[in-house]
């Protein structure tokens, strides 16, 4: 199930991928060459969030991959996590029920060679390195902590393909459930070089918690906690923001993150979620501020009776409207790309191509 270790690493980073022992092998059901192991091979990459626990298995194709399988949960791991400093039980449990369900589904895929990685939730909480022993203990599942930067690394290697055309550096963000990882990059070469990068330790979670925005009943309140929650996104990014150059030519930006593709699931209409409309669309950057402050408005009921926002996304996706807003702030990028695609892309396309970055 992607690990063949007898023990299990305490909060650090562990082997780059655990290879698993191949199964048996089988006589072919037709006539003609059996495919090479090379090919047959199938790789699997878990990325466990602070919000999300999401699951991809895939198997090489051409100069990438095909999914094959997937499996994707908000599971919630870092729910409470900024006023205790610790994981819950209860979100513990809501986790562990998910990783059972990845780890089933790695054992009937006979995965080969998988990754799977824990973000800012247990980078942050004092009993992360617990956790991952239980998981491992319970399913089998070996999970590395990487740090902020391995996080931005993977994100940029796993969606840059959607990045437009054009000259002078782009800036690749990831709003996760704990923090926003920004990166700077020079995409002319194949795999783009990171000039910068900049983890802000808020994400949908940790800022609506931090804030109380969910509990605003009037219009007074939401607007007062939405201008609180861009003063802090603010401040944590002036760091980045100091160090940054106006850059020559036309500035890019490309978004991956459930922020980004639930609003402009919101900017289409759409009345659920379709991948194939929405990973690698390119959105005027106005639209995607006007469709931020119209659901920082709505009350939470409101905005859960929004196709693709719904109960599981209404207390949290107004976090996410704030850091996107502030991000068009320090990057005024006329348009945004939006990827439905980051860390378990890059992690696969390691795996199978041994891709640097």
């Amino acid at each position: 199930m992607g690990d063949g270790s007898a023990r299990m690493p305490r909060g650090r980073r562990a082997a780059a991928a655990r290879p698993v022992a191949p199964p048996a092998a089988k006589a072919p059901a037709a006539k003609g060459p059996a495919p090479r192991w090379s090919e047959s091979r199938h790789y699997a990459a878990l990325d466990l969030g602070t919000n999300n626990c999401r699951l991809l298995i895939a198997r090489p194709q051409g100069a990438g991959f095909a999914v094959i399988d997937a499996f994707s949960r908000i599971v919630r791991l870092g729910e409470g996590l900024a006023t205790t400093g610790r994981l819950s039980d209860a979100a513990i449990e809501r986790t562990l029920a998910a990783l059972r369900i990845c780890a089933d589904k790695l054992k009937r895929r006979n995965v080969a060679l998988a990754r799977s990685v824990a973000t800012q939730a247990c980078r942050q909480a004092e009993n992360g390195a617990e956790f991952i022993d239980r998981a491992y203990r319970e399913t089998g599942i070996a999970l590395d902590i990487i740090t902020a930067e391995e996080e931005a690394r993977l994100a940029v290697l796993g969606c840059h393909a959607l990045l437009e055309p054009g000259d002078g550096p782009a800036l690749v963000f990831d709003i996760g459930g704990g923090s926003t990882e920004l990166v700077l990059v020079d995409s002319h070469a194949p795999v783009p070089h990171i000039l910068d990068w900049h983890s802000a330790p808020w994400g949908v979670v940790s800022l609506s918690e931090a804030t109380g925005q969910s509990k605003a009943v009037t219009a007074d309140a939401r607007a007062a906690a939405y201008a609180d929650m861009r003063a802090r996104v603010r401040e944590s990014f002036a760091p980045f923001v100091a160090r940054l150059r106006t850059p020559k030519g036309t500035r890019r930006l490309l978004g991956t993150s459930g922020t980004v593709t639930t609003l402009a699931s919101v900017h289409l209409g759409l009345a659920s979620y379709d991948r194939s409309a929405v990973d690698g669309l390119i959105v005027p950057s106005a639209a995607m501020r006007a469709v931020s402050q119209n659901i920082a408005g709505m009350s939470i009921r409101q905005r859960a009776q929004v196709p693709c926002i719904g109960n599981e996304r209404a207390d949290l996706v107004v976090a996410g409207c704030a850091i996107l807003e502030t991000i068009l702030d320090i990057w005024p990028a006329e348009r945004l790309g939006i990827a439905d695609r980051g860390i378990r892309e890059g992690i696969l396309r390691r795996l199978i191509g041994g891709a640097p970055l």
